[in-house]
């Protein structure tokens, strides 16, 4: 193959007729100078930290979407369907991911639940964890989210810490908003990552402590603007990272689109090429080529080192995508999943405080591209019913147990934007129990039974429609063609922002993320208000 060889390691352009055979690569020569006529070979991406089960598709289907845009591997977490069938969740992803060339590396999950002030539909112990680690297919612990269990070193958590060390994997982080010497004391545990900073100063910080800076651009966390600054500075230190990523967006693009983002705002070719190619095969080990004699011929064609346009992506010297074609087969999947709720009634979802009157209450603030939200107080009049108060943008949202019957837990949020109706979904991060925001009671009720009825997925009613899409792998996944799926959401999404009025970029994506409780400051679980700050439950009321 004749092509302008981009060499990250000696920072070069130059013409090579590279040769490879049995997927690996046996020769790179020299030809001469760089020829603009020729395409440009480099190594492939590669997606630093990423939840596969976000994208809504099987790791055979992520793959098929992700190689049109030049990724060839992913460090993946797959907790989010450990939260709902434990071990066996982790299986399924391996074995899925097997299925095609794409080079997978999953972690071992190291808060399953996340934490124990909600319910999830599995429990991975340490023996558990442990158990993964001694697995050649597992590469790393995944993200410690229980940083407060790291600082006050509960012993089920330095015990899953200390396996990965007695094993040599990886452990990542995940510490939002840590600061001082708390950060440091986290880091000192041997936590090499940090996804979650959205600040430049937390990022620099933390990089002083010895950790590894993620720079996360998903479906509704966007922190690429605050962090880029850093690339120039520490390019041997940071990675790129979508985390989580809905089906529309990977269709639209990948590792790519930072990529190309950095070069059109002046950032090194090398430094940016070193985030997204080198770093992360580096730091993870990962067996994925980086254009080196022997190395797998993991590699992608570009049409220039401008418009970074991917023309082709190879896995093992197998092209995998051509033209913004995929390559890769569209496989069906097994289906595995744990949904034991009986249907709700509207009655369930009324909101009592307990007396009459107006009263004070705590409101959780979405905020736009961001995991973390904001704890606001307002006044709620007892109109007949304390409902959503559409005028004020405060609306009801839920979080209802999908793994028994109990009562729906009720708070109230800002930001949504709806005008009418309801959306739900059991993509909510990490128990995945469903979750909904709504307009009135009886929408509520409406979105919910229609997840519970497909035993998983997303929903929307508005007075005249209803529309669910169908996850029935935990909940979380299709098994369907993935840019079906895409389209399907896209459809959804569509129809949440020009029927319902949503004013979020991502609604479905944001929503997902208001029952995650170990991102500060005010969330919901299936048993209650939550402050992520001081981890205990408060009250909606504020006497």
């Amino acid at each position: 193959m004749r092509a302008n060889f981009v060499n990250i390691f000696d920072k070069t352009v130059r013409e090579a007729e590279l040769v490879s055979t049995d997927g690996l690569i046996r020769n790179i020569e020299i030809t001469g100078p760089e020829n603009a006529s020729l395409p440009y070979i480099l190594p492939g991406f590669t997606d630093a930290h990423v939840h596969i089960e976000s994208s809504m598709l099987t790791p055979a289907q992520f793959a098929r979407l992700a190689v049109v845009h030049g990724t060839v591997a992913t460090v993946s977490d797959p907790h989010e369907i450990a939260n709902v069938v434990g071990m066996e969740g982790v299986e399924f992803m391996i074995k899925d991911g097997k299925r095609v060339p794409f080079k997978f590396c999953f972690g071992a999950p190291s808060c399953v639940p996340a934490t124990i002030f909600e319910t999830a539909g599995a429990t991975i112990d340490a023996g558990q964890v442990g158990a993964l680690l001694a697995n050649d297919d597992i590469g790393y612990l995944a993200e410690v989210m229980n940083f407060p269990g790291v600082l006050h070193e509960d012993p089920d958590m330095i015990a899953k810490i200390n396996l990965a060390k007695q094993h040599n994997k990886v452990i990542d982080g995940h510490a939002p908003g840590l600061r001082g010497k708390e950060a440091q004391k986290y880091a000192s545990w041997g936590i090499t990552t940090d996804h979650e900073c959205f600040t430049y100063e937390e990022a620099r910080e933390k990089i002083d402590y010895g950790v590894k800076i993620l720079i996360r651009e998903g479906s509704a966390a966007r922190n690429f603007e605050a962090l880029i600054p850093l690339i120039s500075e520490f390019p041997d230190r940071i990675m790129f990272c979508s985390d989580d990523k809905h089906p529309d967006n990977l269709v639209d693009g990948h590792i790519n689109v930072l990529v190309k983002r950095a070069l059109q705002l002046d950032y090194d070719l090398w430094d940016v090429l070193a985030a997204a190619c080198v770093n992360p095969v580096l730091h993870y080990g990962l067996p994925v080529g980086l254009l080196r004699i022997n190395d797998p011929a993991d590699f992608i064609l570009i049409d220039n080192l401008t418009d970074f346009n991917v023309l082709e992506t190879y896995l093992n010297g197998e092209l995998v995508a051509q033209n913004g074609v995929s390559l890769l087969p569209d496989l069906r999947s097994e289906q595995i999943n744990k949904f034991d709720c009986a249907a709700k009634t509207t009655s369930e979802f009324v909101f009592s405080p307990g007396k009459s009157g107006p009263v004070n209450i705590r409101v959780i603030e979405a905020l736009e591209g961001q995991l973390i939200t904001n704890e606001l107080i307002a006044e709620l009049p007892d109109a007949g019913g304390f409902q959503s108060d559409v005028s004020r943008d405060i609306l009801k949202i839920t979080v209802v147990n999908r793994y028994q019957n109990s009562a729906p837990a009720i708070a109230f949020i800002k930001n949504f934007g709806l005008q009418e109706g309801a959306i739900a979904s059991s993509v909510a991060h990490d128990s995945h129990n469903i979750i909904c925001v709504g307009c009135n009671d009886a929408s509520i009720c409406d979105a919910v039974n229609l997840v519970i009825e497909a035993k998983g997925g997303i929903s929307v009613v508005s007075k005249n429609k209803k529309h669910i899409l169908s996850l029935p792998i935990g909940g979380l996944m299709s098994d369907l063609d993935g840019y079906t799926v895409a389209q399907a959401y896209t459809d959804m999404d569509r129809f949440v922002k020009q029927e319902l009025k949503s004013t979020l970029k991502s609604p479905y994506m944001t929503l997902s993320f208001m029952a995650l409780l170990v991102i500060p400051s005010l969330k919901l679980s299936d048993r209650g208000l939550f402050d992520g700050k001081n981890f205990r439950f408060v009250s909606n009321i504020i006497d």
